[in-house]
């Protein structure tokens, strides 16, 4: 059994065959029913290709070539690869092989994802230290203003965190064509939501040098060689770990937010706490103080649960977090 750094964790060595994920992979090592060179492997073990692997009792079959898809996603497709979720993207795209969506698309959204069995190539292409543009056509509700149009490409305030400066221009009376370097956690959405406008269609046509083309909804196609070999070229000097995202991005982006509208109250008694809501309602007794901790007299806190951050400005209020799935545009 390998420990060198040429080697390759079990769980990506057998995902890569195709049969299963690196989670499920993960499952399998843990049942007990992997074996490395006769031996049952444990978690974190490193192999090779000179490594017998058993998964089952049965040897691993060949690690699958390489596939590369561009689709169009239509609206109401989720992006996973659970077979449980109705209108999940790998039914959706029918394909003979076993493959996975690079990266998400919200299910109201639409356009262009690519999907593949590489996994090495999602980590370089997703990973937000990477910087890889991808760009989409946004509608809103209302009409495009010079403002708006400023404010959302020097930052916005979401997450915890301001966004960085992107490419916006009007293309339409509501319409804007907006180029992004990250992907927070329905970012464009929020951005907007903050300012004052609500999003009424989302559609990615480009991600780096992967154009959406005549694709219609629900179509998909082969990425070419020379989008191919274009992409390797771009990614060349990319970071394929998760520091280069995790290090980059706030925890709350991370977490997945709750979305708030500063156009929707929320009632104090939602977001309280369950002594607040005792409070509230009379029904809470506090505690008396023990003497030996002084007079148990504390400032007290601020009636809204959001604190300093959560509080309203003429802005509009900056949205809270939660968890939640993440990279979402």
């Amino acid at each position: 059994m390998n420990q060198d750094s040429a080697t390759t964790r079990l769980n990506k060595f057998i995902s890569e065959t195709g049969i299963c994920s690196r989670r499920e992979a993960d499952r399998l090592i843990e049942q007990g029913r992997v074996k490395v060179n006769g031996d049952v492997a444990g978690m974190g073990v490193k192999v090779s290709q000179d490594d017998s692997v058993l998964v089952n009792g049965k040897p691993l079959r060949a690690k699958p070539k390489a596939v590369y898809l561009v689709y169009n996603k239509p609206i109401g497709i989720t992006c996973t690869t659970d077979s449980a979720v109705p209108e999940n993207i790998v039914d959706a795209v029918n394909y003979k092989a076993r493959i996975f969506p690079i990266g998400r698309l919200d299910k109201p959204s639409s356009g262009l994802i690519l999907l593949t069995n590489d996994g090495d190539i999602v980590n370089k292409i997703l990973r937000a230290g990477n910087a890889h543009e991808k760009e989409y056509i946004v509608s809103m509700d209302k009409p495009i203003t010079p403002d708006f149009v400023a404010k959302m490409g020097a930052g916005v305030p979401i997450l915890d965190t301001v966004t960085k400066p992107c490419k916006v221009k009007k293309i339409g009376p509501k319409t804007i064509n907006i180029i992004l370097t990250q992907g927070l956690n329905r970012q464009i959405r929020r951005m907007a939501e903050y300012l004052g406008f609500s999003v009424t269609s989302l559609k990615r046509v480009r991600i780096m040098n992967i154009e959406l083309g005549e694709l219609k909804p629900g179509q998909w196609r082969y990425v070419s060689r020379a989008e191919l070999s274009l992409i390797n070229s771009m990614i060349g000097g990319s970071s394929s770990t998760e520091e280069a995202s995790v290090l980059t991005q706030p925890k709350a982006a991370r977490r997945g937010p709750l979305v708030r509208n500063a156009a929707t109250s929320v009632s104090l008694t939602d977001q309280q706490s369950t002594s607040e809501r005792k409070k509230a309602s009379g029904t809470y007794k506090a505690a008396k103080p023990n003497p030996r901790h002084g007079t148990g007299k504390r400032k007290a806190a601020s009636q809204d649960p959001r604190g300093k951050k959560g509080a309203k400005s003429s802005k509009g209020s900056l949205p809270q977090s939660n968890r939640s799935k993440r990279n979402k545009a």
